[in-house]
């Protein structure tokens, strides 16, 4: 086996180990919607996710299919079936076998997948909503990054949106999280169109005033510079192929 396929196979354990070491460690309502803090940071995401596909013209998602790379438990692909998208046309994909079929009794007419997403088990140009949340931060390995956005790029089609929502800086309390600027998200999506925004205001900062303020949180998030993470539009220029 070469170094290359060495390093890769590593890097998926390793994120393997990390998300057990998380399931473990981290309370089960850490991340609950009965805390003020996760109720204003999803809600936001939401609201600019909606903002972000209107303005791409990605409404109404009944047609539309949808895949979800680190599908996890299916929160994400809920929100689409939510805002309209059928779940026979939601797609997901994960590491961890107990999430995927979390996730299916769920959603039980979706197609999901545990697997690693180096390797997408679905044909070229079949999507027409790509996604990741947080998915990309986690990944330290380069070569791993670049060959699940070219699978992404694979499958989406050549009129369809690539949605990424990710930590645009490191986490200074979790080395196994790597913060990914504009210029490698660009260069993770060659030959693509992007629109980039600011969103989440720092955690620590929104965990404390949520509590007692939701329009103060509102008002520093809006500034962006607190912001710890970036929502992107990506769209394939029309001459690119996939590939």
């Amino acid at each position: 086996m070469s170094d290359y396929a060495d390093a890769a196979l590593a890097e998926i354990e390793r994120i393997r180990s990390e998300n057990e070491r998380r399931s473990r460690e981290i309370p089960a309502d850490f991340y609950g919607w009965n805390r003020s803090w996760n109720q204003f940071r999803n809600f936001q995401i939401q609201r600019a996710c909606l903002r972000v596909r209107a303005a791409q013209k990605m409404f109404p998602l009944a047609n539309r299919r949808v895949l979800d790379i680190g599908c996890g438990s299916g929160a994400w692909l809920l929100e689409f079936a939510k805002w309209g998208a059928s779940p026979r046309h939601l797609f997901g994909i994960d590491l961890d076998s107990e999430r995927v079929r979390r996730a299916d009794e769920l959603l039980p007419a979706a197609q999901l997948e545990c697997g690693d997403a180096r390797r997408l088990p679905w044909p070229d140009e079949s999507m027409d909503i790509t996604a990741q949340f947080t998915v990309f931060t986690s990944m330290l390995n380069a070569d791993v990054r670049d060959a699940v956005a070219r699978e992404m790029l694979r499958v989406t089609k050549q009129n369809g949106l690539i949605l990424w929502y990710d930590f645009r800086v490191d986490n200074p309390s979790n080395a196994n999280v790597r913060g990914i600027g504009r210029a490698q998200v660009r260069s993770l999506f060659p030959d693509c169109s992007f629109r980039f925004r600011q969103l989440t205001l720092v955690p620590p900062l929104a965990r404390m005033l949520v509590r007692f303020s939701w329009p103060l949180a509102f008002i520093l998030e809006s500034l962006r510079f607190l912001d710890t993470h970036y929502l992107v539009a990506i769209r394939k220029n029309p001459s690119q192929r996939a590939r």
